[in-house]
């Protein structure tokens, strides 16, 4: 088991990797997965499933908007509280905001943006920081928009995640010789609610069938087929594992081999 006997603080729960990282974090062994999300139904959800597993890791919920430090504060205090320390952290919370370009984009929208995806994920990173020891994990949530530019026109949640993946450098070099370890891991499409939803909509609205829709992306993919969302989160997961113990600093590319650096 990856995570056998691990506290994990996941963020960002939602109906897509969001909640399974929290699932496959407690089929994985941990002992305690602590989900965090804007809306408490969200969460009610993620604690169903994972009881449904019939494993022993103990969920803890809490309602948390990143963008608010005392949130962030009192999400990473109430894991300590719970279970002593956290081990790992899993920031998966997100806005995506429009789908734009950088030469036409109204950039006051970015603000948003940038506010969750970088300063957000930071303020919940360093509030978690001090109940952490050695051994302990971050791992960022990111995109392949940081490593290929899309045709969709993603400027605003690329820059923003950009950003992300630079402080990981600055904190995996802070954070080491506290033996904490910090990573990233970049997402490409995910098979899963979200973008299922989104090309059954495109299907609807342009007539093409949903099939054909999936193939055409999964043609730019050297896997052939589109990453379950379970599958990147087995990818991310692995990052905050003991099994990843010598790395940091580091950027995962789960995305099929859409992308190669």
């Amino acid at each position: 088991m990856l995570l056998k006997d691990k506290v994990v603080i996941v963020s960002g729960i939602g109906p897509g990797l969001g909640v399974k990282l929290a699932i496959e974090a407690a089929r994985e062994g941990a002992r305690g997965v602590v989900v965090a999300a804007r809306s408490a139904d969200k969460l009610d959800d993620a604690e169903a499933r994972i009881k449904a597993l019939g494993v022993k890791a103990e969920v803890v919920k809490q309602v948390c908007d990143i963008t608010q430090r005392a949130q962030c504060d009192a999400l990473a205090a109430v894991a300590a509280q719970r279970f002593g320390k956290v081990d790992a952290l899993v920031n998966s919370a997100f806005y995506h905001g429009e789908m734009d370009h950088a030469s036409t984009a109204d950039l006051d929208g970015w603000r948003e943006v940038l506010e969750t995806n970088l300063l957000g994920t930071l303020r919940l990173t360093q509030a978690t920081i001090p109940h952490m020891g050695k051994g302990g994990a971050i791992v960022m949530i990111n995109t392949m928009a940081v490593r290929k530019v899309p045709p969709l026109g993603e400027a605003g949640y690329a820059a923003s995640k950009a950003a992300l993946a630079n402080s990981v450098k600055w904190l995996a070099k802070e954070l080491g010789p506290k033996g904490i370890r910090v990573n990233s891991v970049h997402m490409g499409w995910m098979w899963g609610a979200p973008v299922q939803g989104y090309m059954e909509w495109q299907s609807k609205e342009h007539g093409i069938p949903l099939e054909k829709l999936k193939a055409q992306v999964a043609a730019d993919i050297p896997l052939g087929e589109i990453p379950t969302d379970d599958d990147c989160a087995k990818a991310a997961l692995f990052m905050v594992s003991d099994y990843a113990a010598a790395v940091t600093g580091a950027a995962l590319d789960a995305n099929g081999g859409a992308y190669m650096p």
